[in-house]
């Protein structure tokens, strides 16, 4: 952002977001996009193997939850991301890794 906003010659002090910097540059913002679709791949990988990564991820681990508000789970991040689903739905798609592929895929062309 920084260097889009030298680029464009926007002052520090001017209240421009970076949403309208970003609009004024004709970009999107490909970090978060990038993080998601490697943690989907990541996640696809951990399901089929179906070891205690799995259990971790899916929840199903025994012990007491901390305290405070409790931390956003990598599946309801996903779910949120892959677009309307369930979390049941979605471990039903990595059992099978073309369809898996495609709901990444299509999922990061929409940018969501």
């Amino acid at each position: 952002m920084w260097f889009l906003r030298r680029m464009l010659r926007v002052p520090w002090t001017a209240k421009k977001t970076n949403e309208r910097v970003l609009n004024e540059a004709n970009k999107r913002r490909s970090l978060v996009r990038t993080i998601r679709k490697r943690q989907a791949t990541f996640l696809g990988h951990v399901m089929r193997r179906g070891k205690l990564e799995h259990l971790v991820t899916t929840g199903k681990f025994e012990g007491k939850r901390s305290r405070g508000r409790q931390r956003e789970k990598i599946m309801d991040g996903l779910a949120t991301w892959l677009g309307p689903g369930k979390v049941s739905d979605i471990l039903a798609a990595v059992k099978d890794r073309d369809l898996w592929r495609d709901m990444i895929a299509n999922a990061y062309k929409q940018g969501t």
